[in-house]
C-alpha cells in the first residue's frame, strides 16, 4: 500500500503545482480592466471619444468618432495599446520603398559615404588619385556617379528620402495610430540626428528595429536596445570611448593561461594600441542620465557621469558591411576566432560589440553602487538596469508621457500616480499609459484641447481629416520643414520640445495658415482629395454654412461658435491666399514666445492686413459649386488656431 500511496501523493502534489503555476500565469497575462472616468468630468461619450482620438491618433478621420463609440472607448484604447491591427493597405504603399528594410550592414554596402566611394573608385582604377580635386570637377563628379551606377551603389540622400516618406505614410495611414505616436515620442526621447553624418545611415534601422518594437514594452528593454544601437553609439560618441591607460585589461592577462598564436596575439595588441589613442568620452553617460532616465534633477553628480562613462567603455560597433564601420575588428574576429574572443570577454549582439581591451576594468562607483575591479560587459548592463529602475526615472518618464499626452504642465498628482505604476509594473510602458488615461486628470477641462500640434502633427492631421490620397509624401515633408520642424534633423540630443510655446509665434501662424490654404486648394503636388464627398456631395448654401459644416466635419465634437465668428472675415477676402503667402514669406519663424490662444487668429490677421477686408460676392458664391471658395473655407479651418489644438 505504501508504493501506491506514494504515487498518489506525488500525483496530488504535481496537480497542486500545476494549478498554482497556472494561476500565476493567468494573473501575469490577464488584461487589466480599463475604466475611463469621463462622465465625472462632465463629458458625453461622443466628446470623450473625440478626446481619445485627438490624443492617441494623428487626427480623427471622418466617421472615427462613431467607430470608437461602436467598439467602446476602453476596448478601442486597449486595441490601440496592443497595436496588432493589420495594415495591408499601408504595407502595399511601403513596398515601393525597397531600402527601408535594409540591415545596417546592407546599408553600409549599398549607401557608402562619399569618401568611401572615392577610395573604392581609386582602388578599382575608375578614378586616378592624382586627379582628385583638380581639373574639371563636373567631369570628376560624373566619373564617381558612373562608378556608383556600375556597382549598384546609391547616394545616402535616397535612403533618407525613402525613410522620411515611409514615416509620413505610416502616420497618415496606419490603423495602429497609438503605436506610431509612441514611436515618434520615444524616438524624440532617445533622439539621434541626421545632421551627424557618421550615424545618419543607421537612423532608419534605429527607428525600425530599436524604437518601434519596444514602444509599449518594459522601459529597461528600450533603454538597453538604444544603448547598444549603432546610431546612438555614434551620435553620442560612446563607440570611441576607452578606458584610461593602465586601467584596462592587458592582452596577456586575457589569455587566461591559453597562449594565442603570434599572428592572433598581434591582431589583439593592434586593437589595444588603437584603443589607447581614444580616451574616455562622457557624452553618452551624461545624456543617458540627464535625458534618457533620471532627468536633470535626478540626483546624480558630475562624478557619477565620469564613473558611468568608465563603466560603459568598450561598448562599440560590431563589423558592418564589407568595408564599413568595424572593418578592422572583422579581421581580428576572423584571425582570432569568435569562440576564442567570447572566452576572453568579447560580447557580440547584432551590430553591437563589447571589446574588453577597450574597457576600463578598474573599480568604479556610480550612484553609490560599487563596481569591483575586473568587471566587463556585465557592468554596463547592471548600470543601465539601475538607471531604468531608479525612482527619479519613474518620475521623469511619467512626466514626459503626461506632458505629451495630457497637457504641457501635468499635475504632480497625475505624475505620481503614473510613477507608482511605473515602479510596481517594472517599468511597463503599457501599464503606465493605462494609469494615465484612466486618471481623472486626463479628462479634466485643463486637458481638453490644451495641447498644440507640432508642424508634423498639423500636416498629418490635416490630410487625415480630408481623407487625402498621398502619392508624394516628401512634398509634405517640405511643408513641415517650412513650418519649423525638420524631422530627424534636430541636432540636440534633447529632441524637439513638447510644449506649445515652442511652436507658436506670428511667423509660424502665418506659415500654418499658408499650408492650410495651399493644401485645401490642392496646390501641394501628390496630395489629392474630394472636398465635396466629405459632405456626401451636398453643397452648403453659403460660405458661412460651409464654414459651419466643414468645421464640424474636420473638428468633431467641439464648440466652434467663437472660432466661426473669428474666421468669417477671412472668407470674404478674395486676396486672402496671396496675402497669407506673401506675409508668411516676410515673417520667418523665430523662437516662439507665446502659448497658443484663441486670440492667435487676431495676431495672424494683424500680420496680413490691418484694414477691414471688403466683401466680394463672387468670392463667396458657391451656389454653382465654386470649388475655389470651398477650398478657401477648408483652408481657413485647417489654418485656424482651433484646428491646431488637440
Amino acid at each position: 500500500m505504501k508504493a501506491p500511496l506514494k504515487v498518489i501523493c506525488s500525483f496530488v502534489f504535481l496537480l497542486l503545482c500545476a494549478l498554482l503555476f497556472s494561476s500565476f500565469d493567468k494573473g501575469a497575462f490577464e488584461t487589466v480592466k480599463i475604466v475611463f472616468p469621463y462622465k465625472q468630468a462632465g463629458l458625453t461619450e461622443r466628446q470623450a471619444a473625440a478626446h481619445l482620438l485627438s490624443r492617441f491618433t494623428y487626427g480623427a478621420k471622418s466617421g472615427d468618432v462613431d467607430r470608437v463609440l461602436k467598439m467602446g472607448l476602453e476596448k478601442w484604447f486597449q486595441q490601440q495599446l496592443d497595436g496588432n491591427i493589420k495594415d495591408e493597405s499601408l504595407d502595399k504603399m511601403l513596398d515601393q520603398y525597397e531600402d527601408i528594410n535594409l540591415t545596417n550592414s546592407e546599408v553600409e554596402n549599398k549607401y557608402p559615404r562619399q569618401a568611401k566611394v572615392l577610395r573604392m573608385a581609386i582602388r578599382d582604377g575608375f578614378v586616378n588619385k592624382d586627379s582628385v580635386g583638380k581639373g574639371d570637377q563636373k567631369a570628376y563628379r560624373k566619373q564617381l556617379q558612373d562608378y556608383m551606377a556600375a556597382n549598384g551603389l546609391k547616394a545616402e540622400g535616397e535612403l533618407l528620402r525613402q525613410f522620411i516618406n515611409q514615416k509620413i505614410l505610416r502616420a497618415a495611414y496606419t490603423n495602429n495610430q497609438l503605436h506610431e505616436l509612441l514611436t515618434d515620442f520615444w524616438f524624440n526621447h532617445f533622439n539621434v540626428s541626421l545632421t551627424k553624418n557618421q550615424c545618419a545611415s543607421f537612423v532608419p534601422a534605429f527607428e525600425r528595429d530599436v524604437i518601434r518594437p519596444n514602444v509599449t514594452g518594459k522601459f529597461q528593454n528600450l533603454l538597453m536596445a538604444t544603448a547598444k544601437s549603432p546610431a546612438m553609439l555614434i551620435f553620442l560618441d560612446n563607440f570611441t570611448s576607452t578606458g584610461e591607460q593602465g586601467a584596462t585589461t592587458s592582452i596577456e592577462d586575457m589569455q587566461m593561461g591559453e597562449k594565442l598564436k603570434p599572428a592572433a596575439l598581434n591582431r589583439l595588441k593592434q586593437l589595444q594600441n588603437k584603443k589607447k589613442s581614444g580616451g574616455l568620452n562622457e557624452n553618452y553617460a551624461r545624456e543617458v542620465m540627464e535625458l534618457h532616465t533620471l532627468g536633470v534633477d535626478g540626483g546624480y553628480t558630475q562624478n557619477d557621469v565620469t564613473q558611468a562613462a568608465r563603466v560603459l567603455t568598450g561598448w562599440t560597433l560590431a563589423p558592418m558591411g564589407s568595408d564599413g564601420y568595424g572593418a578592422a575588428m572583422e579581421k581580428v574576429i576572423e584571425k582570432v576566432g569568435e569562440a576564442n574572443l567570447q572566452k576572453r570577454g568579447f560580447v557580440r549582439n547584432g551590430d553591437f560589440l563589447f571589446v574588453p581591451t577597450r574597457h576600463d576594468n578598474g573599480e568604479k562607483i556610480v550612484l553609490g553602487k560599487k563596481f569591483a575591479a575586473g568587471g566587463g560587459y556585465e557592468e554596463g548592463v547592471e548600470l543601465l538596469s539601475i538607471l531604468a529602475h531608479h525612482q527619479s526615472t519613474a518620475k521623469f518618464i511619467s512626466k514626459k508621457l503626461a506632458t505629451r499626452f495630457v497637457n504641457d504642465h501635468p499635475s504632480q498628482k497625475l505624475v505620481d500616480k503614473m510613477a507608482k505604476t511605473f515602479n510596481s509594473s517594472d517599468g511597463d510602458i503599457k501599464q503606465v499609459m493605462i494609469a494615465m488615461v484612466s486618471s481623472a486628470e486626463f479628462w479634466t477641462p485643463d486637458a481638453l484641447r490644451e495641447k498644440t500640434k507640432s508642424p508634423f502633427e498639423l500636416a498629418i492631421s490635416a490630410v487625415r481629416s480630408l481623407d487625402a490620397e498621398i502619392t508624394q509624401p516628401y512634398q509634405l515633408f517640405s511643408w513641415i520643414n517650412k513650418m519649423g520642424q525638420k524631422m530627424y534633423y534636430y541636432q540636440a540630443p534633447t529632441g524637439f520640445p513638447d510644449r506649445g510655446q515652442y511652436w507658436i509665434n506670428t511667423g509660424s501662424l502665418l506659415n500654418r495658415m499658408n499650408f492650410g490654404l495651399a493644401l485645401a486648394s490642392q496646390r501641394i503636388p501628390g496630395i489629392k482629395f474630394n472636398l465635396s464627398s466629405l459632405n456626401d456631395n451636398h453643397e452648403p448654401e453659403s460660405a458661412e454654412a460651409a464654414l459651419i459644416t466643414y468645421g464640424k466635419l474636420i473638428m468633431p465634437e467641439r464648440n466652434l461658435k467663437e472660432t466661426i465668428e473669428r474666421l468669417k472675415p477671412m472668407l470674404s477676402d478674395p486676396e486672402l491666399v496671396n496675402k497669407v503667402e506673401k506675409a508668411a514669406a516676410k515673417a520667418p519663424i523665430a523662437q516662439p514666445e507665446m502659448q497658443m490662444k484663441e486670440e492667435s487668429g487676431d495676431v495672424m490677421m494683424a500680420g496680413l492686413n490691418k484694414e477691414k477686408p471688403r466683401r466680394n460676392a463672387n468670392a463667396v458664391q458657391i451656389a454653382n459649386g465654386n470649388n475655389t471658395m470651398l477650398a478657401q473655407v477648408v483652408g481657413v479651418i485647417i489654418g485656424s488656431p482651433e484646428f491646431q489644438r488637440k
